[in-house]
């Protein structure tokens, strides 16, 4: 049977102040898209209210913009499924084989608290199903229960856009939080790579997760790979 993959974006256009832009950083959603499409898998794409995802400004400039994310803005079909996401309410968990949370700064205010997407991602948990994560999508599963109310990151390993990267990025005071040290504190066992911004992806179990937007497409090649076993 054709395997389903569940992206999830953000619907946040901007930090706490609202001349600085944000929204889902693109290549993170297509290179994930790429991979999935190449095994003939069906995906569909959900965020926590439905309806429009915007697009971080700065992943559509030189040289973050790459041929896979142009690709998908230079296609009127794509472009539009990120118009008219769905909503966590119009999802069947039970259809999907794996969930997969894109990044970009904007989920760290949008995903930590949405309860859909936290029942979506327990429900496929306790079903066997994946659970992925590219950098700042682990925020998604920051306060993510299971039926024993105990959280799921607590005690796995996993990896996700560092404080360092933060830091390196030059963004680090307009952060909400520091998602590292608050995943730390849930008790993951979080690890990076030993130079930032390069490809990291850390495997535990049926829980994977990659480190920063370069990680996207070696993420969603081992969920691929996953998959297939």
């Amino acid at each position: 049977m054709t395997k389903s993959i569940l992206h999830v974006v953000t619907n946040v256009a901007h930090y706490d102040d609202p001349s600085h832009p944000t929204g889902l950083w693109l290549s993170e959603l297509t290179h994930a898209w790429d991979v999935f499409a190449a095994k003939g898998y069906s995906q569909r794409i959900v965020s926590p209210k439905g309806g429009l995802s915007p697009l971080e400004p700065r992943a559509l400039k030189w040289p973050l913009l790459d041929a896979s994310a142009k690709a998908w803005m230079s296609d009127k079909t794509k472009m539009a499924l990120l118009t008219n996401t769905a909503s966590p309410e119009q999802i069947d968990p039970e259809a999907f084989d794996a969930i997969y949370f894109t990044g970009g700064h904007a989920v760290m205010w949008d995903f930590p608290d949405s309860v859909g997407l936290q029942q979506i991602t327990c429900t496929m948990w306790e079903s066997g199903k994946i659970v992925a994560a590219v950098c700042h999508g682990y925020c998604g599963l920051l306060n993510t229960r299971l039926s024993d109310d105990s959280l799921l990151v607590a005690g796995r390993h996993l990896t996700g856009f560092s404080w360092h990267e933060e830091v390196f990025a030059g963004v680090a005071k307009y952060m909400p939080y520091n998602a590292e040290a608050q995943m730390k504190s849930r008790g993951a066992l979080y690890n990076k790579a030993w130079l930032p911004f390069v490809s990291h992806v850390v495997t535990d179990g049926r829980l994977v997760t990659g480190q920063n937007p370069g990680s996207a497409k070696a993420t969603a090649k081992q969920v691929a790979k996953l998959l297939g076993t």
